[in-house]
């Protein structure tokens, strides 16, 4: 029986006062309700327990055996949960105003001298509501906290699975986080689980799949109670996943599922050691990259290295490969020029090996003599690393060096600086184009200017990289007269500085207006071909594209 009129606001006999207690009742099983957390419920003279408005509660239900037939209880029950509401301050300030009058019930029976229960599933300082009540009333009452099984522990427990194992970093999510924020932590840890699913599950599932860890990943819904389940990740259909289950990414170095606890016997551990997890390799025996069927060993049984180069894209998680964030997770060791290694995510045990921009050939030479020794080592280029980037570096050395003739090596492909920027901006590579760099680094610049002229003639749309540095700064203005033979003044050209990163900025010019200051390395340049357009849109906005049919 609810007993609120019964509290009064009077201080208890002799002016003593009641003791909050919080107390974790466990993911389910009444049986995993603590030795303490039983006591402790079966002496309080009130129960509190929080419901929505069908007056179900799942902490009362595994608090059940424990309850005395006349202790008083206070059902707490949520103004609104999942649906909308017409309070005038919207859903804070009705939750807010409903934390504040629970408390003032439970202070009441304090007052009156009672010890008071609020039981939680769970634990109650683990995303538990009991915390809204504690901080509101432990100031002014003695208060106590009794621990409770988390659902975290609970999953594992039912998969057999470890969690996290020696220096593995363990990230706790809710589902509730934007999908670019999981995607970037659930690839920035070892091992992760993911609460508060329900409506979330979509994009929770997505961002496993975005970061590259959906194959590793389990699906446990109300773990330890009698209709509970757990299956992989991928498997799970999105419609009526409940509030009350999480996803579980465990120890990348856990062997295998325990037999008998809990788990399928016919699904295959998916949580093998990150060696074994690794891809089929491109092993480059002379002048050929020959495809092996997995990673080789050496005589000892122990994994061989291997030497996979990476691309990050242009910037930013979301624009990482699933395959790419595995590689990286997976690589012991680190080779890139700083700027690139800085924006991978930090490892326990990873080594990271940085050098400058203008050492590529060495830079692969070291990557490979780490691979050499058996360690599984990761290059990584900004873009894609076959455009203008290390893959060819790392293929030099080891095509030309008999070193590293048996050093498996194998390329992973990233979104390109071109494709990046001509997505900011439309379409402009809808139709033939061609990729140049307009450094004369590695190649004359009387060769480039060939090549500008011929691609110009040919009228196809030009993506133009490395356009400018702080010791080049006359090549911009020079293409730019190359170009003007062959193209109109009022060619569109797109200007892509920085893009996918905070500083992004793109402007759109007619060739004859392109200021070469205005140019430098962190820019692309797009030049359109005679049939690119520039449009404007209804909203304001400037699109540049390139029909797919071109005329005659």
């Amino acid at each position: 029986m609810s007993a609120t009129e019964l509290a009064g606001g009077s201080t208890g006999a002799g002016g003593r006062v009641g003791t909050l207690r919080g107390v974790g009742v466990g993911p389910g099983d009444p049986e995993l309700v603590t030795v303490k957390a039983a006591r402790v419920i079966g002496a309080a003279d009130v129960v509190a327990y929080y419901s929505a408005r069908h007056g179900r509660s799942i902490a009362r239900s595994i608090a059940a055996p424990y309850l005395r037939d006349d202790q008083l209880t206070e059902p707490l029950v949520y103004p609104v949960t999942t649906e909308t509401t017409d309070h005038p301050g919207g859903y804070e300030a009705a939750i807010t105003e409903f934390y504040d009058a629970s408390a003032e019930r439970l202070a009441a029976h304090l007052s009156a001298g009672r010890d008071v229960v609020v039981i939680c599933a769970g634990d109650p300082m683990f995303y538990g509501s009991y915390m809204y009540l504690h901080e509101r009333l432990a100031h002014r009452f003695p208060a106590e906290v009794v621990p409770g099984v988390t659902s975290i522990s609970a999953a594992t427990a039912v998969l057999g699975r470890p969690l996290v194992e020696r220096d593995e970093v363990l990230t706790v999510l809710p589902g509730t986080l934007p999908a670019d924020e999981l995607t970037r932590r659930l690839a920035d840890t070892d091992a992760a689980a993911v609460l508060k699913l329900g409506r979330t599950f979509p994009q929770v599932r997505a961002a496993f799949a975005d970061a590259g860890r959906l194959a590793d990943a389990w699906y446990v819904e109300r773990a330890t109670t009698e209709g509970g389940r757990e299956l992989p990740l991928a498997e799970v259909d999105p419609d009526g996943v409940p509030y009350f289950s999480l996803a579980v990414l465990t120890s990348p170095t856990g062997d295998a599922v325990a037999a008998g606890v809990g788990a399928d016997p016919g699904v295959a551990p998916s949580s093998t050691p990150a060696a074994a997890r690794t891809g089929s390799t491109a092993a480059v025996t002379g002048s050929t990259a020959a495809l092996t069927g997995s990673t080789a060993a050496t005589g000892g049984g122990e994994p061989a290295g291997g030497v996979t180069v990476v691309g990050l894209g242009p910037a930013g998680t979301r624009w990482l490969t699933p395959e790419t964030s595995q590689a990286l997770r997976e690589a012991e060791h680190l080779v890139g020029y700083g700027p690139y290694v800085d924006r991978v995510p930090h490892r326990p045990g990873q080594h990271r090996h940085t050098s400058g921009n203008q050492v590529e050939i060495d830079r692969a030479r070291h990557a490979l003599e780490l691979a050499l020794a058996g360690a599984r080592v990761a290059v990584v280029s900004s873009g894609d690393p076959g455009v203008f980037a290390m893959a060819t570096a790392v293929l030099e050395v080891a095509t030309t060096d008999e070193r590293f003739d048996a050093v498996p090596v194998r390329v992973l492909p990233g979104l390109t600086a071109a494709q990046a920027a001509a997505s900011r901006i439309g379409a402009p590579l809808g139709h033939d184009f061609a990729v140049l760099s307009l450094s004369d680094r590695l190649k004359p610049w009387a060769v480039i200017e060939q090549r500008l002229a011929g691609a110009a003639a040919a009228d196809l749309v030009l993506a133009l990289y490395n356009p400018a540095s702080a010791s080049r700064r006359w090549q911009v203005e020079a293409a730019q007269k190359v170009l003007l033979r062959h193209r109109s003044a009022d060619t569109p050209v797109v200007i892509a500085r920085d893009v996918g990163r905070p500083g992004e900025r793109i402007t759109v010019v007619p060739l004859a207006d392109l200021d070469p200051s205005d140019v430098d390395m962190r820019c692309l340049l797009i030049v359109g071909s005679s049939t690119t357009r520039t449009d404007r849109r209804a909203d304001g906005s400037t699109v540049v594209w390139t029909p797919r049919t071109y005329p005659g």
